[in-house]
């Protein structure tokens, strides 16, 4: 059975963009849309964030490194792989081991992609890379005092317990972790 994955009579049409907001950690535009099906156009919110950049660090006894934080946005507290926004020009799996020397004080071994995703897609344009190694090294203290939080190796077998408590915070930790649990036996 063969199946048009793609077909245009169900595509969305964009008559145009305004940007509303603009600033380098985030941009609000007002999309002139018109959905499939002949339905009538009216205007949509899209928020648009950077590029992010996460990175699952294991080590030879099966635990993570992680970061407990607190996220004022949100006002909770839980359990984060380390990450952010990748820098214009920078390649994804470099701003990983960069966030995860900045936020841990560890400096990741060679990272690979895992998987990329896009945590909201429906009003959310921020492209998530997430990488994963492991080897890391200890090599100082964090120095992103802003950004760090207490760090820890997590064992993966308190992973399902942490979510049951609903301590795993963010699309990014949630995807990288259960990527790696999921596929955990097979060679990834």
């Amino acid at each position: 059975m063969t199946e048009d994955r793609h077909p245009e009579s169900m595509r969305w049409t964009v008559h145009g963009v305004r940007t509303i907001y603009d600033n380098r950690w985030v941009k609000l535009d007002l999309v002139d849309v018109q959905p499939p099906g002949g339905l009538p156009r009216f205007e949509h919110h899209v928020v648009r964030l950077n590029r992010v950049a996460i990175a699952v660090v294991l080590d030879d006894q099966d635990r993570v490194l992680m970061l407990w934080r607190h996220r004022f946005a949100t006002d909770e507290w839980g359990w984060e792989l380390p990450g952010g926004i990748v820098d214009d020009g920078e390649d994804g799996a470099a701003a990983a081991a960069r966030e995860v020397e900045e936020e841990t004080g560890w400096r990741p071994g060679d990272l690979k992609q895992l998987i990329a995703f896009q945590p909201m897609p429906g009003m959310v344009d921020t492209p998530h890379e997430v990488y994963l190694t492991r080897d890391a090294q200890f090599v100082a203290p964090p120095a992103d005092s802003e950004e760090n939080g207490r760090v820890e190796w997590i064992p993966l077998d308190h992973i399902r317990a942490l979510m049951d408590r609903g301590e795993l915070l963010g699309a990014g930790t949630l995807v990288g972790l259960l990527h790696v649990l999921a596929f955990r036996d097979a060679e990834i």
